[in-house]
C-alpha cells in the first residue's frame, strides 16, 4: 500500500487507465470478430461495411499506443486479402 499522497492518486490513475485501455482493446478484439464472421458467410457488402469501421478503431487503438501498429497492420492486411478472395 502507498503512503505518499502522489503514489495514492497515481494508482488510482493507473487503474483508470487500465481500464480505459482494457475497454479498447475488447472493442477492436469484438469488431475483428465480427469483420471475420462477415468474411466466413462470404458476404462481402458486410464484410467491407465492418471492416471500415474495424479499421477506424485499429487506427485509433494504434495511434494511442493500446495496440501496436505492426499487430494493426498485420490483421488489416490479412482482412484485406481475405475479402479479396470471397469471389475466388
Amino acid at each position: 500500500m502507498a503512503n505518499i499522497k502522489s503514489s495514492k492518486k497515481d494508482k488510482i490513475k493507473s487503474n483508470n487507465r487500465r481500464i480505459r485501455n482494457m475497454s479498447q482493446k475488447s472493442k477492436f478484439k469484438t469488431f475483428l470478430k465480427k469483420v471475420n464472421i462477415n468474411i466466413n458467410n462470404k458476404d462481402i457488402t458486410n464484410s467491407i461495411n465492418s471492416f471500415k469501421i474495424f479499421q477506424s478503431i485499429a487506427d485509433r487503438c494504434s495511434t494511442k499506443g493500446i495496440i501496436h501498429k505492426n499487430k494493426v497492420s498485420r490483421h488489416k492486411h490479412n482482412i484485406i486479402k481475405k475479402i479479396k478472395n470471397i469471389n475466388s
